[in-house]
C-alpha cells in the first residue's frame, strides 16, 4: 500500500496510521491471559474509536477476553464496544 492510501484513511478517521499500526502490533503480540495487557488494549481501542468505555464495560470485556485467552483483533474489540 502506498502513502496516499494511508493519508486518505488518516484524513477520514482522524487517527494517525502510526497509532493504528502500534495497536495492531500490540494485539498481535499480546498475552490475552494478562489482565493488564488486555485492559490496555481495550482502552487504546476506545481512544482510537473516540468512544468512552465505562469501567463496568471495560471490566466485562477484560473478564471475557482473559477467560477465553484467545487472541482477538481490533474489529472484535470494536464490535464488543458497540461499533459496527
Amino acid at each position: 500500500m502506498n502513502d496516499s492510501f494511508f493519508k486518505k484513511i488518516e484524513s477520514k478517521t482522524g487517527v494517525p496510521m502510526t497509532e493504528v499500526f502500534a495497536l495492531a502490533n500490540a494485539i498481535q503480540h499480546a498475552d490475552f491471559k494478562d489482565e493488564r495487557q488486555v485492559r490496555r488494549i481495550i482502552q487504546n481501542v476506545g481512544m482510537l474509536a473516540n468512544k468512552n468505555v465505562p469501567q463496568h464495560l471495560e471490566d466485562e470485556l477484560v473478564k471475557s477476553l482473559v477467560s477465553s485467552g484467545q487472541p482477538v483483533n481490533i474489529a472484535d474489540i470494536q464490535r464488543m464496544l458497540g461499533n459496527k
